[in-house]
């Protein structure tokens, strides 16, 4: 007996495929072996060319590849305790990396000469301590509590991801944070890339043109063969308006349980939207 409900599930799906640009013939496969869900996410994109020639994979950072507000709020938790001071500890690491973005802003329009991501955290930190309660920082204090930005617990997907990943496409990540941390940030979570794009790379932030276009010619590709994955929606947006493949990341954990940092987008938005980099591995068949 032929399951109608079954037939006509297959039939709405292979419709949202040629919609999307799929090749129909790979998407059923797909459909076939449970790995599409059409219609919520796009989670199937080997039957697209477009997905298929993508060469490198470039890589937000921080909330997308680490957990900076577990790892912040716990290292000023011991610093705290290691100085006799109290404080609220987790709303001073949620208020550092709100001011992260307007640190940036000041560079990126000539309102301050160029200086990496550490100076940057140092001044940012220097102004916000009076508001918690702290004493007044020295300069190597301030110097030492940047530097708690360079050792940030991986997601539990990432490394695992990551190597799967490394397996088809060069991979990088494209951060706002200077080689330096960024080696350091790597190491201590176990991330292994093929090479480091930081900002002072660039001598440009992201959202700069100038980063994302920069990471592109150093790997030798065209921007298409390229795709970043972040869970920042403007960075992807940004990075789209310079040719660059797209795929969305969730974690919904970055600013803590029920805490909204970015708006979800809408299917669509970009190229791919994925759960977690397993996900993604298993996207583009690795």
């Amino acid at each position: 007996m032929v399951d109608r409900r079954a037939e006509c599930g297959m039939l709405d799906r292979l419709v949202e495929a040629a919609r999307l640009g799929i090749d129909v013939e790979a998407a059923r496969h797909a459909v076939e072996d449970g790995l599409v869900e059409f219609g919520t996410r796009v989670l199937f994109r080997q039957g697209d060319a477009a997905m298929s020639e993508v060469r490198a994979l470039l890589f937000d950072t921080f909330g997308t590849l680490v957990d900076w507000r577990t790892g912040v709020t716990t290292q000023l938790e011991q610093w705290g305790r290691a100085q006799s001071l109290a404080a609220d500890w987790p709303g001073l690491a949620l208020a550092w990396r709100r001011e992260y973005g307007p640190a940036l802003a000041k560079v990126r329009t000539g309102q301050r000469e160029w200086a990496n991501l550490d100076q940057l955290q140092s001044e940012t930190m220097r102004e916000l301590a009076p508001q918690f309660g702290l004493p007044t920082l020295s300069d190597d204090t301030l110097a030492h509590l940047a530097r708690m930005w360079h050792e940030l617990p991986a997601w539990p997907d990432t490394v695992e991801g990551i190597a799967r990943l490394r397996a088809k496409c060069f991979v990088a990540p494209l951060s706002n944070g200077h080689v330096a941390l960024l080696i350091q940030l790597a190491r201590a979570a176990g991330i292994t890339f093929d090479t480091v794009f930081g900002a002072d790379v660039f001598q440009h932030y992201k959202p700069d043109p100038q980063t994302y276009l920069g990471a592109v010619t150093l790997f030798g590709c065209a921007p298409d063969e390229v795709m970043l994955v972040a869970s920042h929606p403007s960075d992807l947006e940004a990075a789209a308006s310079c040719g660059l493949r797209t795929c969305f990341v969730s974690r919904p954990l970055e600013y803590g349980a029920g805490v909204v940092g970015d708006q979800p987008p809408a299917d669509g938005d970009f190229d791919l939207m994925v759960a977690d980099l397993l996900e993604l591995a298993t996207v583009m068949g690795v």
